[in-house]
This record gives structure tokens, sequence and C-alpha cells, in this order.
């Protein structure tokens, strides 16, 4: 694998990074066994970091640069966990399957495509239920055993949370 010197990767700018400086550290990350680095260029500084308890993919890129004059809108508080669900969860016998992630619940893997489950449907222990998506990761939530989906207790393309019910499948 052949690599150009970071000097040729990056052309110099006095007043920061631009996007492609940005693109071209990741790439750099990327192409390389480097799971961390940083970088500073006048007031701004990247960093950049892979690897961890997540599956592997693309190197996200932090910039830190000083306060710019236009608004930037605050992150939506986080929704917590439906607690009516989990109490039916647990109330009713069979096997709940809990998000495994923060993320967003698919039913189908395209918005063309059957849903991978329907109420009532049998599954093996193994099979497809839904798709969380984490962090632009596509998850396939899997059945924990055999059986008959016996409730569906997150709409389609909604926020779920850590460890929030998805399914009830009774055992049979």
């Amino acid at each position: 694998m052949a690599t150009r010197p970071l000097k040729q990767e990056i052309r110099s700018q006095e007043a920061g990074f631009s996007m492609e400086d940005v693109k071209k550290l990741v790439q750099l990350v990327e192409r390389s066994d480097v799971t961390h680095i940083e970088w500073e260029k006048g007031p701004e500084k990247v960093v950049i970091k892979r690897g961890g308890v997540a599956a592997p993919a693309a190197a996200p890129a932090v910039v830190h640069a000083p306060p710019v004059s236009a608004p930037v809108p605050a992150p939506a508080p986080a929704a917590a966990p439906a607690p009516k669900a989990e109490a039916k969860a647990a109330d009713k016998p069979g096997v709940v399957v809990n998000s495994p992630f923060v993320g967003t619940f698919y039913r189908a893997p395209s918005p063309e495509s059957p849903p991978f489950v329907e109420l009532g449907a049998k599954v093996k222990k193994g099979q497809t239920l839904c798709i969380v998506e984490a962090m632009k990761l596509m998850n396939e939530i899997e059945s924990e055993a055999d059986g008959t989906v016996a409730e569906i207790f997150v709409q389609n393309a909604t926020p779920v949370e850590f460890g929030e019910p998805l399914f009830r499948i009774v055992p049979g």
C-alpha cells in the first residue's frame, strides 16, 4: 500500500480546515492502521478516531472551530423509552426483543419493501425482525427464539432507545 506524505495530502490554508482537508484526513485514517489523529491548523483542531465498541465504520470527523455568527440549533432531546411498552412487555408471556442500540427502528429493508415480519408471523431464532439504524449503520435485529410475533411495540421509522422493547415473540 503506497501512501503519500501528509504534506502532499493537505493543502495549507492559514485560515483553517476546508471540508476537502477533513475528507483527506478521514481517507488517510481509513487506508492506514492509524486509529486516532489530531491536527491543529490556525484556530481550528480536527480530531478523528476510529475503532472501539461499535462496528467498523468511516471515521467520524470533529472540527473544533471558533464560534460562528450564525445560530446553531440545539440537538433535540432524546425521547425516553416508552414506559407503557416496557410495562406491557413484562406483563405477558414470551421473549421480548429489546433494542441493543439508540437509533431509528425500521420494519423493512427499504421504504418500497415489505416488512421483515408481520404480527402473527412464525419466526425462527436468528431470523431478521427489523433494522435499527445507529450512527448511519444499518443493524439487523434478529429473533432470540423460535415462535410467533405476538406484539410489535414500535412504529416504523421512529426513534428507539437502548433496551426499549421492539417485539414480543411467543415460543412455539
